[in-house]
């Protein structure tokens, strides 16, 4: 009788510790398993992991825009006659900017996300109708539309994070008033192809300018917020 009682209580007692590993084991793997594994739609990502996916989506969309331009200019635009046609100024001049480095490091967090919101919103427009002509141009190369496309794709999801960002960095703080309206949609339709080559030049032009200055932004923000100005 005795022996059997022993050999119940060695059973429960195994039991109970193979289920105490288990419950380590499990709890060890949320631990580690990654922020918003699903896709839950209640989930809060940190500021960190909100930056780092911000910047990572940042420097891929100026990287592909900076290969767009080049590739454009390479194959359309080699004359000097051609870029002397081509305006300087951009419909996001009229957007504060800081002029260096050490600027964007000297502006208020708040004030330098609004900045990168008001770029982002200002693109919107060029963007999707970027993505619908160079999709109806016979001239241009298949990789060249999947780049723009895949840009206009990519702008889209940043300025989402951003607002999240924005969010848990001044909660309830509604500032949008920053944006520059696009009117060069005409440039891009003119029946001249060279006139609208030289439209199109402008706009991957500015592209590749402002989603260097939005990447280089979101950089020196993650430094002074997430990393308390280590930079």
């Amino acid at each position: 009788m005795t022996t059997t009682l022993d050999s119940k209580q060695s059973s429960w007692k195994g039991s109970l510790l193979l289920l105490l590993v288990l419950n380590l084991l499990l709890c060890k793997n949320v631990a580690a398993s990654p922020a918003c594994a699903g896709g839950a739609a209640n989930c809060r990502l940190s500021l960190q992991d909100l930056f780092t996916r911000a910047v990572a989506l940042s420097d891929n969309i100026y990287k592909v825009a900076e290969d767009t331009f080049r590739g454009f200019q390479k194959t359309y635009a080699t004359g000097q006659e051609f870029i002397s046609r081509a305006i300087n100024s951009c419909h996001t001049s009229a957007i504060p900017t800081p002029a260096d480095k050490d600027q964007a490091l000297n502006t208020k967090s708040g004030t330098l996300l609004n900045t990168v919101r008001g770029l982002l919103r200002s693109w919107e427009d060029p963007l999707q109708h970027l993505t619908t002509t160079v999709r109806d141009m016979k001239e241009f190369p298949v990789d060249m539309i999947r780049r723009v496309q895949e840009i206009e794709y990519k702008t889209h999801q940043l300025r989402e994070g951003v607002e999240k960002i924005i969010k848990q960095v001044e909660p309830g703080v509604v500032n949008d008033d920053i944006f520059a309206a696009w009117s060069g949609l005409s440039s891009l339709q003119k029946g001249d192809k060279n006139s609208r080559l030289v439209g199109f030049y402008n706009l991957f032009h500015c592209l590749r300018r402002d989603t260097n200055k939005v990447d280089n932004y979101l950089k020196i923000l993650k430094c002074k917020v997430v990393h308390e100005g280590s930079c």
